[in-house]
Parts: structure tokens; sequence; C-alpha cells
């Protein structure tokens, strides 16, 4: 089959590799029809997430048509179309059984869970596509795909609707759910969303669902910013205001009752300590994430208020304000996303025509193009706002 494999920093590319096999009993063969490139690959193309190795199948959004499913499998049947969600988990241990799919602990295999354990105290739950910190399974940026505990994970798509539709529930719309459900919004609440890319949008369009009062949404991308103010949003620009005395005046000098971060590692700003943490960063030894933008909603955020990080961080930061997350009387809210909890929640607001999935997506290229579709959705952000891949 024909797949998108990582060869280093910003250096992907279309290869013939050999077609997936069903492993274990509760697996399915995945015959690909629509995947994404998301903002979370960036970190892989930039190497700024270790444990990838040379020839990796890249890809974590996608849905399709189950070709072949193993003998334990009694969900799932050939031709079922499905999305299937980023995190694999198993649905029987102790995190899933408390609906935490994503903390599962059987989901990253014993020979890849030590290098994330070393990282993190424990080891991470597999993902498709997103280096062997988290299992080293392949993406679905391919023709095919092997999906574990296809039997928990994947959800049934009815007939009639569109894979644009549907796809974003793979990730980012359960993503941007849960970063609002995490803000802990409560009807009247004014909620400040740094970054405009796709799981920001969503976070944009959950938090208006939830019942936000106002959305303030911050980034410096002219598109994005539209595309935001035709979510509900109001909009600032970074590079044209100083964002938290912004914020001050259109709140009257309270703050934001929640802040969102949508933004994570390689966050970008006017500010003294981003340079220094652009410098560190590079290094890989004295600093692995630039948190301006974290730094930016502690500050921001009302005393008492919420803050909720569904932005990617994968290492070590600096100058953690942590005083006055502490004297502020502040709520961290922080996870990969537990998109199995989600998925028939939000799949009835999408059959309901409760929301708009699709006004996102700017460009639709064949996989073969997909490396130009990378390199575009880093360098020409404003213009390549979502970039959806079709293997077949």
């Amino acid at each position: 089959m024909r797949a998108l494999t990582w060869h280093g920093k910003h250096n992907v590319q279309v290869d013939t590799v050999p077609d997936p096999k069903i492993v274990n009993p509760r697996d399915a063969i995945i015959k690909i029809t629509a995947t994404a490139i998301c903002g979370s690959d960036l970190h892989l193309y930039d190497s700024m997430i270790p444990g990838m190795s040379n020839g990796d199948i890249l890809g974590h959004e996608f849905m399709g048509i189950v070709e072949e499913v193993g003998p334990a499998n009694t969900t799932l049947k050939p031709g079922d179309r499905v999305v299937v969600p980023f995190v694999i988990a198993c649905g029987k241990c102790f995190f899933c059984d408390h609906k935490m799919p994503a903390a599962c602990d059987n989901s990253n295999p014993a020979e890849k869970a030590d290098a994330s354990e070393v990282a993190y105290g424990y080891a991470m739950t597999g993902a498709f596509g997103y280096s062997h910190l988290t299992g080293g399974y392949a993406g679905g940026q391919a023709e095919y795909a092997r999906v574990p505990y296809s039997d928990y994970g994947p959800i049934k798509i009815p007939d009639g609707v569109s894979d644009e539709r549907v796809l974003f529930l793979s990730d980012i719309f359960p993503t941007g759910w849960m970063a609002a459900e995490n803000a802990q919004i409560k009807p009247g609440d004014t909620v400040a969303i740094w970054g405009c890319g796709p799981v920001g949008l969503f976070a944009i369009k959950s938090a208006i669902l939830m019942g936000a009062g106002r959305v303030i949404a911050i980034d410096h991308h002219p598109r994005r910013l539209e595309l935001a103010k035709q979510n509900g949003a109001e909009v600032l620009n970074f590079h044209e205001v100083k964002v938290r005395e912004a914020l001050m005046e259109m709140t009257a000098g309270i703050g934001p009752d929640s802040c969102i971060d949508a933004v994570g590692m390689e966050s970008h700003g006017f500010s003294p300590d981003n340079i220094i943490d652009a410098v560190k960063q590079e290094t890989k030894i004295l600093g692995t994430d630039r948190p301006h933008v974290l730094r930016e909603t502690i500050m921001a955020v009302r005393k008492g208020g919420t803050v909720s990080v569904p932005g990617v961080y994968g290492g070590v930061a600096d100058k953690w304000p942590i005083g006055a997350f502490m004297e502020k009387g502040l709520t961290l809210k922080t996870g990969q996303t537990h998109v199995q909890n989600y998925l028939p929640e939000l799949l009835q607001l999408i059959l309901d025509n409760k929301i708009d999935t699709t006004d996102l997506i700017s460009h639709r290229l064949p996989l073969e193009q997909a490396a130009e579709g990378y390199k575009n959705f880093k360098i020409n952000q404003n213009e390549w706002t979502k970039v959806v891949l079709l293997p077949h």
C-alpha cells in the first residue's frame, strides 16, 4: 500500500510499504477513505517530539470502511463505515473503566512503554502515528490501517453522511469539546481562547454551544481570525495589541472566567521570555517547550478562574508562574482527549446540524501530495487552515 512516512525533520514522503495484517483477535483492518493533517503532526514534522524512527507511518485523524476483523471482534463487520479515535484504548483496564480511555494502561506495548515511563512517570497511552513513546503504531495517512481494540474505539457512521462532516470526530472536534468542558464554562461566562487553528476553532464552537456569553479568540493569522469571528467570537490580533491589557479592558478589569491554551509547545509571541524559550528549545537540554501562551493564560484569567490546556506539551518548560497560579486560586485541567467518551454525543450534534465541522477545511489533496500539504500547513498557516488527504 501507499503511506506517508517520516524520514527526519521536515522530511516526509509517500512510500510503498507492506499492507497491515490482523495481529490480535480484537483488531480490524480499515480501508481509509479520508484522513487529515493535524497541528500535532507538525510537532513530529519539526522533530520536537522524540521517539520517531525512519519510515514510521504518520497520521492519527482518519476514517474508512472495515475490510477485515479479528475473531474476537463482535462489534464491527466488513463493510461498516467508521471513524477511528486517535487514542488507542482497550476498554477494560482501570482507566478505561473509569471513563479515561486516553489514560489506558494496556494500549502501549510493554517493549515500547519504558521511554514514556521515564519521561512522564507512567507509560503513555497508545496513539496512531505518533512516535514510539505512544506505542509506535502505524498511522492513518495511508491506504489502510490496523486498528487495535477496534471493538471499543471506532464509531459507526450512518449512510448519507459525508466523510468531511464526521472525519474530525477522530480528534479535533472531541479535543475542542473537552477543552471547553475542562474550562468549566457556566452560562454567560467569558472565555478567552489562544490559537485559532483547528482545535481552537472547535473550542470556540464548543464553548458557544455550552452557553458561554462571550468568546474572545487570540491569533495573528487574518483568515483564522475571520473564521473565529464567523463562529461567534470576538477577536484579538496579538501583533496589534497587548493581549492581557486588552482582555482586562474587555472584561472591566476582572479578566476572563476561563482561558484555553490551544497552542501548546511551539507558541510564539512578542516577549523576551519567548525568545529565550526558543533558544532553550533548540538546545533540547535547557528546555523543550515554549510555554509563552500557557504563562499568558495564567496571568490573564480572573482570580478563581480555570485554565484549560488542549495544546500539546511534550517535555519541560521554564518560568512557570507558580506564584500567580497559587495566589489567584486557579484550576488547571489538561490531558489527552478521551475521544471515545464523546463520540455518540458529538455525532448526534452533527446529525442534528447543530455544528458545522467543515468550514475550516481549506485544502483537499490526494495522499500522494501529502508532503506538499505538510509543508504548506507549516509555513502558510493563514491560507492552509486544515488539510484533508484522500488515499483512494
